[in-house]
């Protein structure tokens, strides 16, 4: 008799990367469903990083991070959102942004707990939430500008509500919250006294002359918001599994008992290497969002000339397309054809909703511009063979 998962995760499916990652290699497709750089991040931090070798550096670190970058991690805070934090008590650094969520669930959520989710929404969130024992409440997003309806959002809050979990810049919808947003979610926070968990993991990548709001910053919230981050967006080191949280000391504490038994520590010369990379120039940010934003309005373009209806992408790796002027009103079945007989890979959203909303998903398909340039011409040219049904 075959040993069963936990029940805690018997209903998990594939991810949903897996699934697409598998079916643009068996039709050889040019692969625009993955959300990670095809080019290596800067030279100076991999100089870091060797540095720290040759120095010994090899061993293992305190479990919280190692004092450079936690202090790095305080000074970025100050210098980009005039925030003093304290390395010591505020910052924890984690195997990425991934496990930074994991263990800010298992160190706050209890059993019977729940947790806002906007969504559509990273496929970890859900996962982290129902391992912790707590239970997922969704409120839907909704297009072409991806807003909340602010009284469907206070509807979810209530005495069980332990936490709300949002992404800004968004994934996948490259959503960049407002001010006025965030305030509605701070204000309902601070109502039910909630925690609210802040992954901002594409907090550089930001276009069109918009904002990054720091949602620690506003009034209230510095007491009760977690913000999240890592090294694999802005510095293209996906591989390197570098993240961190920043909160305030009690909460750090609770991450800190869960992060502690998760893992030792986050590779030693690693962190040597984002301490390098975030005391880079003002240039390299600044660069770096310029040129996804050409990359972005390349998509954009070849996905028009393709006859895909594309929505507004203030932020991130992502643009969210219409596949209905083509035809097609099932993302799946549409990414399937779309790496069989047009050779791109694309991700299809509804895997990013609760069941209850899936359908609020499935007239889009997601596609990645964090590539190089080649790559994207490849891409848009292999898109003009796109007909509609």
């Amino acid at each position: 008799m075959p040993f069963l998962p936990a029940h805690r995760v018997a209903n998990f499916g594939t991810s949903i990367f897996t699934e697409i990652t598998q079916l643009a290699a068996r039709h050889k497709a040019i692969d625009l469903s993955s959300g990670f750089p095809d080019t290596d991040g800067p030279t100076e931090a991999k100089a870091a990083v060797w540095e720290a070798m040759e120095a010994g550096k090899n061993q293992y670190a305190l479990s919280h991070g190692v004092r450079e970058l936690r202090q790095a991690v305080a000074e970025h805070a100050r210098r980009f959102y005039e925030q003093t934090v304290d390395p010591e008590s505020e910052v924890t650094v984690t195997n990425g942004a991934a496990e930074a969520l994991h263990s800010i669930t298992d160190g706050l959520i209890n059993p019977g707990d729940e947790v806002i989710i906007l969504e559509p929404y990273y496929e970890v969130y859900a996962p982290n939430v129902i391992m912790a024992g707590g239970a997922p409440r969704f409120v839907p997003l909704r297009p072409p500008n991806w807003s909340f309806d602010p009284d469907e959002l206070a509807a979810a809050f209530n005495n069980r509500t332990r936490a709300i979990l949002i992404n800004t810049p968004h994934n996948p919808t490259g959503k960049v919250f407002s001010r006025a947003e965030l305030e509605t979610i701070a204000a309902l926070c601070q109502k039910w006294n909630v925690i609210a968990i802040s992954d901002e993991v594409y907090e550089h990548l930001i276009y069109d002359g918009q904002k990054h709001e720091w949602l620690a910053q506003l009034p209230g919230m510095a007491e009760r918001a977690i913000t999240v981050s890592s090294m694999s967006k802005t510095f293209s080191f996906t591989g390197w599994r570098i993240g961190w949280v920043l909160a305030p000391p009690d909460l750090t504490n609770a991450v800190r008992l869960a992060h502690q038994f998760v893992l030792d520590c986050s590779a030693t010369p690693m962190q040597f290497g984002a301490a390098r990379a975030l005391a880079l120039g003002d240039g390299y940010f600044a660069g770096l969002a310029a040129d996804y934003q050409r990359k972005r309005d390349f998509l954009a373009h070849a996905l028009r000339q393709a006859g895909l209806e594309v929505l507004p992408t203030g932020g991130g790796f992502f643009i969210m397309a219409g596949i209905e002027p083509l035809g097609f009103n099932d993302d799946f079945e549409f990414c399937k054809h779309l790496a069989a007989n047009v050779g791109v890979a694309a991700i299809p959203p509804s895997a990013f909703y609760s069941e209850r909303n899936k359908a609020l998903g499935k007239r889009y398909a997601r596609f990645a511009f964090c590539k190089t340039t080649a790559l994207l011409e490849k891409a848009a040219e292999a898109l003009q063979r796109l007909r509609p049904r």
